[in-house]
């Protein structure tokens, strides 16, 4: 009997002691999983980061180009020998963007940042490392925007119409620039913003007697716009103020202002087109020539069949005695016709127009009684096909004109055509 009863209690002791053991292995209650939650509150494509309340969008683009008889996305050229076999008169570029959109809600509205940056090869460059192509990087909070972003001056969107660079008008979006703004609301589509933009960003050049050039920053541009935007289209009117500081060899140099107003609208035309729409802007712009041609450069110099188209581009020129302002203006439009949800076709054009005093004139020239004035215009066509969602085909025709007063015995107008073949993936949402 005490046997039986060993024998009992001994199992009773080995099955506690192994039933012990098994629930030490046994796993740990899992915590619950956060899943990854859509946020409506900003539109397709955003998603609460786990753990916050902010909400985020992850973006971007692939494009891959061709062009011809221009510099690289379309640019066109600002100086070229045509006559020269060593000119590239082809050019290939390929560019690889993500975005991060981020926005959170604040006692003070919606606190957002924004970035855009990848890569860029163009032809020629090395596979890797490739160039780094940043253009936007910015933060907005209670109607303050401090950043990288477009101008606040700024109305036409040339990627609405073309894949150009447009010579004239003041789209900045490109590239952006370094700025910092306000804008108020006051309800209906009505707005109003001013910006403390880059300086350096809007400069051409300043030229003449003394070798002049620009001399160091003093204070930043300051633009400012009046905006309406409703179901019809858009409207803005725009006004900036640009420094001119010179550092001149031989004398204390010049500080003068610099000016520019426009007026721009765009019109959506649903009854010619879902999706149709013309946009136009005019530009006038006195020792800030910037505004009036965002492409422009330091002006052309164009040489073909043995003679040399020239325009230059500068802020102001210094005489021997002052400094000569520049005056110029500009004027730009674009239509977009789409004929299925596969195909759009645009129409787009260009004309502006530089002018020197006869002071400037002769300091540029070394010609009594010349003209340095210039224009140039361009106009184009775009065709654009989406096959699938997010995948854009297009080619894009561009016909460039630089019209001139003759500054010599070898000077001549300078004509040229421009085109391009894009593809295109946006993997946005």
């Amino acid at each position: 009997m005490k046997m039986v009863k060993s024998l009992l209690l001994g199992t009773a002791a080995g099955l506690v002691a192994m039933t012990g053991a098994q629930a030490a292995d046994l796993p740990v209650k899992a915590k619950p999983v956060q899943y990854v939650k859509i946020c409506s509150l900003y539109g397709a494509g955003f998603y609460y980061m786990p753990g916050t309340d902010t909400c985020i969008k992850i973006g971007g683009w692939v494009r891959a180009e061709m062009n011809f008889n221009a510099n690289g996305s379309f640019n066109p050229f600002h100086t070229v020998d045509f006559d020269d076999r060593s000119t590239n008169q082809e050019v290939t570029r390929v560019r690889a963007i993500m975005t991060l959109d981020t926005r959170s809600q604040t006692e003070y509205g919606t606190l957002r940042s924004y970035m855009a940056g990848g890569w860029d090869w163009d032809n020629g460059g090395a596979a890797f490392p490739a160039t780094v192509y940043a253009y936007r990087g910015f933060i907005q909070w209670a109607g303050f925007t401090a950043g990288r972003s477009v101008s606040f001056f700024d109305f036409y969107a040339t990627p609405a119409y073309s894949n150009t660079t447009n010579v004239w008008s003041s789209d900045t979006g490109g590239g952006g620039m370094d700025l910092f703004a306000y804008t108020a609301q006051f309800g209906n589509g009505f707005s109003a913003s001013i910006s403390a933009e880059d300086t350096s960003h809007r400069r051409t050049s300043v030229t003449g007697a003394a070798t002049a050039v620009y001399g160091g920053r003093g204070a930043p541009d300051v633009a400012a716009n009046l905006r309406l935007d409703q179901a019809w289209g858009s409207a803005q009117v725009m006004g900036g103020v640009h420094q001119i500081v010179t550092d001149n060899v031989g004398n204390a140099g010049y500080n003068k202002l610099g000016w520019a107003a426009g007026a721009g609208v765009k019109f959506n035309l649903p009854m010619l087109g879902a999706g149709d729409s013309f946009t136009t802007q005019f530009t006038y712009a006195k020792g800030a020539l910037h505004y009036v041609g965002s492409g422009l450069g330091t002006g052309f110099v164009i040489t073909s069949s043995g003679t040399v188209g020239r325009g230059v581009a500068a802020d102001a020129v210094v005489t021997a005695t002052d400094i000569e302002l520049t005056e110029g203006w500009s004027v730009v439009g674009g239509y977009q016709h789409n004929w299925t949800k596969q195909w759009k076709t645009s129409l787009y054009g260009t004309y502006g127009h530089i002018n020197y005093s006869d002071a400037a004139s002769l300091q540029l020239t070394a010609v009594a009684g010349s003209n340095a004035d210039w224009a140039f215009w361009q106009v184009g066509s775009r065709t654009v096909w989406t096959p699938v969602a997010n995948l854009d085909l297009s080619i894009d025709v561009l016909y460039n004109r630089l019209d001139q007063d003759r500054l010599g015995a070898t000077a001549d107008d300078k004509g040229w055509w421009q085109g391009m073949f894009r593809v295109q993936r946006n993997f946005y949402p």
